[in-house]
């Protein structure tokens, strides 16, 4: 299943949507008291996922056009959203940063969080060094905690796309990275969380970026160093990954800050990063002086 968080005409806050083709459910028309987001659909486990699929099979529910609708991000409250750098060796390579034995693990703040067809804005005065990262990004379903790898995915709610957009200057400036990747906007997530059961393999997929028409990334989730299973084996090591806790898991080679000249977000840039059978996901900029 499809899901996605969208503000219907009329109205001003966003409604949890079942995708099917051109159209859509709201899930809160499939069954009395129908959850309203994606974090309450999480919290009621699979009886409640099941539920709403049961129902949606059935015909139930208002269909929907998605044409009035406008996204909002695909996950809205996440417990914790938690980021993996240097986990493709090319980007690591290309940035001159070292893959360690262990992953590079820091935390990304809620007020970052940007939907599908957003304008992201940042001033010239913090960065004329802002990059894109395309990302692979899992969302917990159960508590996680001390998690084996062969056990991992089972904990998956589902994927998603992310796009980790970055400082470099700041980056490059501080010891932690949190800050220069977590300034407004600067992390997009969706349009789209597609359930675990329709991703057999997340490390057999083709993630991508186009910048202003032209592909930068191109790669697969297989070249990860660490796979998304060795992933939450590591972080739920003696702490417990909440349901709806969202997981980037690192972005593959050809950032535009390596490249000879530099190929970097600008005003009016629109970028896309896109994972084959999971969506693309557009974030407009816009810079101001």
């Amino acid at each position: 299943m499809r899901f996605a968080h969208v503000v219907l005409p009329g109205g001003d806050a966003p409604t949890l949507v079942l995708v099917d083709g051109d159209g859509a459910v709201p899930v809160p028309s499939l069954l009395p008291d129908g959850p309203r987001t994606l974090e309450q659909l999480i919290a009621g486990g699979d009886d409640l996922l099941a539920a709403v699929r049961d129902a949606a099979a059935s015909g139930a529910g208002d269909r929907i056009s998605m044409d009035d609708a406008a996204f909002a991000p695909a996950v809205l409250t996440p417990p914790s959203i938690m980021a993996v750098g240097l986990n493709y060796s090319a980007h690591a390579g290309e940035l001159n940063l070292k893959t360690d034995d262990t992953p590079t693990v820091f935390t990304l703040w809620p007020n970052s969080l940007a939907p599908h067809e957003g304008t992201t804005t940042w001033s010239r005065s913090l960065s004329e060094a802002v990059d894109y990262e395309a990302e692979l990004g899992v969302i917990i379903g159960r508590p996680a905690r001390d998690v084996a790898e062969a056990d991992a995915l089972d904990y998956v709610f589902g994927y998603t796309v992310v796009n980790d957009i970055t400082a470099r200057n700041v980056q490059y400036s501080e010891s932690q990275w949190c800050r220069a990747k977590s300034f407004d906007g600067f992390t997009p997530v969706g349009p789209y969380v597609v359930t675990a059961d329709e991703v057999p393999d997340p490390q057999d997929l083709h993630i991508w970026t186009v910048l202003d028409g032209h592909t930068m990334q191109d790669a697969s989730t297989g070249t990860m160093v660490r796979s998304v299973a060795k992933l939450i084996a590591h972080l739920s090591h003696g702490i417990t990954l909440l349901p709806g806790t969202l997981i980037s898991t690192g972005s593959p080679g050809g950032s535009g800050y390596s490249r000879t000249p530099q190929v970097l977000m600008r005003d009016r840039s629109t970028v896309t990063v896109g994972i084959d059978g999971i969506g693309e996901l557009t974030t407009h900029c816009r810079v101001i002086d």
